[in-house]
């Protein structure tokens, strides 16, 4: 469970724990004052079978910030004033949690099951501040139509290569915009971190982003 934050945790600096150059792009959209570093992760996401879908995205966004954390105070920088930024991204399907795909194989069934059908996307997002470990953590969800796929249109959007590190194997910022019939929701969440949920979690910790 998160520990309300407040803004007497002084911030200097903004670490990012995503190699996601999404999540990166996604960052630099916000008017942000301080510098902003990025940290990546290498992270265990198994999960235990009876975590809900908010619980999953929490959890392993703050899992990923802790890590950067271990990875940060393990050097000799000065980490006082650091806020982490973790952030993770499912889609959920019938109650079916989908990650990344494990392979082509993997991908197919997954936009077979997607497809002509509507499921959620799930994005957590945990801030840790570095110094006195005080986290925040919260998620948002939306829902996503995607439109009917035949068989040759998920065979040549797979031979892109964009399925292969996204949830759900598709990117709505990128050639899966055009798999997608509708939204309900914030967009940013689906591709992978809602900037609204991050500023309003960000003003706790009295950092501005406007």
């Amino acid at each position: 469970m998160s520990r309300q934050a407040s803004s007497s945790e002084k911030v200097t600096e903004l670490l990012l724990a995503s190699a996601s150059p999404r999540r990166r792009q996604l960052l630099e959209q916000l008017a942000l004052s301080l510098p902003v570093r990025i940290q990546a992760t290498d992270t265990d996401e198994s999960t235990p079978s009876y975590w809900r879908p908010a619980e999953i995205v929490e959890q392993l966004a703050l899992r990923k910030a802790e890590a950067a954390r271990r990875a940060l105070l393990s050097g000799d920088a000065d980490a006082s004033g650091t806020l982490i930024i973790g952030a993770d991204t499912i889609v959920v399907h019938d109650d079916v949690v989908l990650g990344k795909p494990a392979d082509v194989l993997d991908a197919r069934w997954m936009l077979e099951r997607l497809q002509g059908s509507r499921h959620q996307v799930y994005s957590g997002i945990a801030l840790l501040h570095a110094s006195s470990g005080q986290t925040l953590m919260r998620h948002r969800a939306t829902s996503v139509t995607m439109k009917p796929l035949d068989a040759r249109l998920i065979e040549r959007y797979i031979a892109s290569g964009e399925p292969m590190d996204k949830a759900g194997s598709y990117g709505i910022q990128g050639l899966g915009a055009a798999l997608v019939d509708g939204i309900d929701g914030c967009y940013f969440n689906v591709v992978g971190m809602s900037l609204v949920l991050l500023s309003d979690m960000l003003s706790h910790y009295g950092v501005e982003t406007l």
